[in-house]
């Protein structure tokens, strides 16, 4: 599966608060901060609601994606962020000014909440021939072979619930939402998908 870059953010069901979305008041992280729910998927308007705006905050962080001027983008950065600009590879984003740099396995860049380690924000490359994110086929088909062959681990059962698409300054992006779960453990993500420079 040729996915290119991936920001995900993600929190551990076991240490987040039952039916409550990671919030300011628990990272003092501002508002538009992305924070993935413990909570199932439903038809409840509130839960949906709040999901989508996460998803939206997801998809913000990640417009940045395959830019190349840092001037313009550092200009364009909120209070309590920082950017994380990377003009070999192309591309940008934002984070909370008190998350901290990690090492992270396999990725090329990735921010951790100091307090709550398990929210973070990566970002991840796969080579592909693919110059656009459609060529990968239908956006349902294609994100569900991703989670369940890339993302997801044997043991693993994913779910997805939502699925938007846009295209900034020329370029397609997929951002969803997903869970996977396995006995005892279960994780909540959001990503962005896109290609470019053939990944």
């Amino acid at each position: 599966m040729a996915s290119l870059q991936n920001l995900v953010c993600s929190v551990s069901k076991q240490l987040a608060v039952p039916n409550c979305a990671a919030t300011t008041k628990l990272n003092r992280a501002p508002p538009s901060a992305v924070a993935a729910s413990s909570i199932q998927g439903s038809l409840d308007d509130t839960k949906v609601t709040k999901r989508r705006l996460a998803l939206l905050g997801a998809g913000a962080l990640a417009t940045g994606l395959l830019r190349t001027s840092s001037a313009a983008f550092a200009e364009e950065v909120p209070k309590n962020y920082k950017s994380y600009v990377d003009a070999k590879d192309g591309y940008s984003y934002l984070y909370p000014a008190e998350w901290r740099d990690f090492d992270f396995l396999g990725h090329d860049s990735a921010f951790k909440d100091r307090n709550l380690a398990l929210q973070c924000v990566r970002v991840g490359f796969i080579p592909t021939e693919k110059t656009d994110i459609r060529d990968l086929g239908p956006m349902d088909e294609a994100i569900f072979n991703l989670v369940n062959n890339v993302y997801a681990a044997p043991n693993q059962i994913p779910s997805i619930y939502d699925m938007q698409e846009r295209t900034v300054d020329g370029k397609n992006y997929w951002t969803f939402e997903y869970d996977l779960e396995a006995p005892g453990y279960g994780v909540s993500a959001f990503a962005t998908v896109a290609i470019g420079n053939g990944r």
